[in-house]
């Protein structure tokens, strides 16, 4: 009798823990968003496009639109990207392209006169946006960068997501050193703090992606601390792996793995995660065609 009970048991304990897990896989399925971040390397529809960076065949945005296709995010947030012709080239007719504030002619003088490097968004159009205000992260009057394009989105399970697609200075990638792009980069963390903790007060769900230029994995990272300070975001991408490869600069011939990661995804405590991970390009693909610098980062959220 003592070892049917057991067996009973233990068969009614494995199927209240494969019922859970049903149920926990359908209310993630139901209640998920399908999101990407890819900074896309001076992505430009120009003809006769400086720098050289941005000068791409028609295979080389085919190519670019496979990878995208391989995951078909419900949003893509993203960097580097000059007009709306070109990013939509790469994600298809499907998305609504929300560029960021610097592209209007209000902001003429943020502009550089050739190709330029704007943030913001494609959202599929099964959702309902709200563009709101760029969030300045260099108020200097020079500044041709560092807009955060502001998006919020109301998902099918009527929930609200505030967005931010960001692209933070260059030049300060590890420890901080008292060097001016350290002092910048310290300076838009600050700035994205302030947002950041707004949000929480608002208990919103929000998050923050995008080409930070900077390792917020590495233990007790100083820039890190900064954007989280009085928060309680969650750094999704704190066990992700930086598995892309790209051409390599010095030899254009070879490829190359960067060995940290410095695209990232910030949380709300609200929002539950899988761990991102990235679209790696083939060594092939690499070497043939004009890709990026970055590979797209991949990220599915529920939201409660």
């Amino acid at each position: 009798m003592g070892y049917i009970l057991m067996t009973k048991l233990k068969n009614l304990c494995l199927i209240i823990v494969f019922t859970t897990f049903i149920h926990s896989s359908a209310v993630f399925a139901q209640n998920s968003v399908k999101l990407m971040s890819w900074n896309i390397e001076w992505l430009a529809s120009q003809s006769g496009s400086t720098p050289i960076q941005a000068k791409r065949t028609e295979n080389d945005y085919q190519k670019l639109a496979e990878y995208f296709s391989t995951t078909q995010p419900d949003i893509l947030a993203f960097q580097e990207i000059n007009d709306i012709k070109a990013i939509q080239k790469v994600v298809g007719s499907d998305y609504a392209i929300i560029l960021s504030d610097r592209a209007d002619q209000s902001f003429r003088s943020n502009q550089f006169n050739g190709i330029n490097q704007y943030t913001g968004f494609a959202v599929n159009k099964a959702f309902t946006v709200s563009n709101r205000k760029d969030l300045i992260l260099d108020s200097r009057p020079s500044s041709k960068l560092r807009f955060a394009s502001y998006l919020v989105v109301e998902t099918e399970s009527n929930q609200t997501l505030h967005l931010l697609s960001v692209h933070l200075k260059a030049g300060c990638s590890g420890r901080f050193k008292s060097s001016n792009n350290c002092h910048i980069l310290k300076k838009q963390g600050e700035e994205l703090n302030d947002w950041i903790r707004k949000m929480d007060k608002q208990n919103q769900n929000y998050m923050v992606l995008g080409d930070f230029n900077h390792n917020l994995s590495y233990p007790k990272d100083w820039l890190w601390e900064i954007l989280v300070k009085g928060s309680r975001s969650k750094l999704a991408t704190y066990h992700t792996k930086a598995e892309c490869k790209v051409r390599s600069r010095k030899n254009p011939n070879k490829t190359h793995q960067f060995r940290s990661l410095i695209d990232h995804i910030i949380v709300s405590p609200s929002i539950e995660t899988n761990k991102p991970v990235q679209t790696v390009f083939t060594s092939h693909d690499v070497l043939t065609h004009k890709l990026s610098d970055h590979c797209p980062l991949n990220i599915e959220i529920s939201l409660p």
